[in-house]
């Protein structure tokens, strides 16, 4: 039977062996990659890599709620203002046009 050391050694050889052989596999990957896009004249947006980043944010909320003293508004969206505090919401709502 083969000692701890010896067969950590072993293990070390092979993480190095199939290290090697990964960077040959995907270098190949690549090449032939490359050779189909130069061929076929494919752009990263046919093979679904948007050049664009996606926008994160969302459009602003219309407003629901005005305090009539400040003009001040609320959508309605997140915590409500403190001037909306304890309040009854109905009499702050923008009444719809």
């Amino acid at each position: 039977m083969a000692s701890y050391k010896q067969l950590t050694a072993q293990l070390e050889k092979l993480h190095k062996e199939v290290a090697l052989a990964r960077e040959k596999e995907v270098a190949q990957a690549i090449a032939d990659i490359k050779q189909k896009v130069a061929e076929y004249d494919l752009t990263a947006e046919e093979l679904g890599f948007s050049s664009k980043r996606a926008a994160g944010r969302k459009p602003a909320a219309v407003a629901k709620y005005r305090n009539p003293k400040t003009g001040e508004t609320w959508s309605g969206r997140g915590r409500s203002p403190s001037w909306l505090a304890g309040k009854n919401r109905e009499r702050f709502l923008i009444e719809a046009s």
